[in-house]
């Protein structure tokens, strides 16, 4: 056996995916963790199959339920948790492991393994997993049409507006220990800003998403975010960009920064759909659909947040 192991620690977003990642290849596949086999002399060989490097960090996946805060779990989270507390996982020298059948003693880590997937791919046959999935495919489609109808409602308003669009971040050293309600707490302070701060007069709407994606891509837990301006008293969309991202480097203490859609625009060539824009182009519309719908994709969702935290916001219509 290839015996591989490391120590890095990952951070809880990070975790998440690999929870997730280790479910989908479950869900998708009949293999066992891990083959054991008896040799002729005796001894037992264990050899490692496409779903063991999966198991690389079991230790902190087992570890992220750790119940300090109430979350929402994704079905992908929700079914591993299941099947981790079903058959009784505990740590163990060797690594996680699980009594027998009969509960007279712990199997070996390799074993125990074995006995997880097998549970895990059980409970991605049950309807309440097939459901979940369904549920938040149709809820990102909702969510869709919600932020383009919210959108045209805006544009409506006034003859002109100027639509910025900004992602925060978190640097890498913040990532490491960044948690759900972390990010959630920052988002209410942003959202707090908006009736005492200056950066946000002449704001008309707005749209947060609390999304998360790979560490190593530099995403990890991050914030899009579009800002509607009444564009007839804001011109300088890019400027407004340049003070959102001051901003959020001091709400994050300097621990976080920003990404700014609007110093690009003109890579967008005709399909732009930030900026300063006029009412009676009715043409530019999709662009801004277009926009929006990026910020409620369904493929970076999180996979875990604070019970009954919203992932995403938009202001009230005046």
């Amino acid at each position: 056996m290839n015996n591989r192991k490391t120590y890095t620690h990952l951070p809880q977003s990070d975790i998440a995916l690999q929870i997730e990642r280790l479910v989908q290849v479950i869900e998708d596949s009949d293999s066992p963790a891990y083959r054991i086999k008896q040799t002729r002399t005796g001894y037992e060989r264990v050899e490692e199959t496409r779903l063991s490097r999966y198991l690389t960090h079991i230790k902190q996946m087992v570890d992220l339920f750790d119940d300090r805060v109430p979350y929402d779990y994704s079905e992908h989270l929700q079914a591993f948790r299941e099947a981790c507390q079903g058959i009784g996982l505990e740590h163990g020298t060797g690594g996680p492991a699980c009594l027998n059948e009969n509960g007279t003693g712990y199997l070996d880590h390799h074993r125990s393994m074995n006995v997880l997937v097998a549970r895990i791919r059980q409970l991605t046959g049950e309807q309440w997993y097939l459901r979940r999935t369904h549920d938040r495919r149709h809820q990102a489609r909702k969510q869709e049409i919600q932020v383009c109808d919210y959108a045209d409602a805006l544009c409506e308003l006034y003859s002109r507006i100027t639509i910025v669009r900004v992602d925060f971040h978190y640097r890498a050293e913040a990532q490491a220990r960044l948690r759900a309600e972390h990010v959630f707490d920052d988002l209410d302070d942003l959202i707090y800003e908006h009736r005492r701060n200056p950066i946000f007069e002449h704001l008309i709407g707005h749209i947060y998403s609390v999304e998360q994606g790979d560490h190593h891509e530099g995403r990890g837990y991050h914030i899009h975010a579009a800002y509607f301006f009444n564009g007839n008293e804001v011109r300088g969309d890019v400027y407004k960009a340049i003070r959102l991202g001051e901003l959020w480097e001091e709400i994050t203490r300097g621990q976080g920064y920003s990404h700014s859609c609007n110093h690009d625009k003109e890579q967008y060539g005709d399909e732009c759909g930030i900026g300063r824009i006029k009412r009676s182009d009715r043409g530019i519309r999709r662009h801004v659909h277009k926009v929006v719908k990026y910020l409620v994709k369904d493929a970076q969702h999180l996979r875990l947040r604070p019970e009954g935290a919203r992932c995403l916001r938009t202001g009230m219509l005046r």
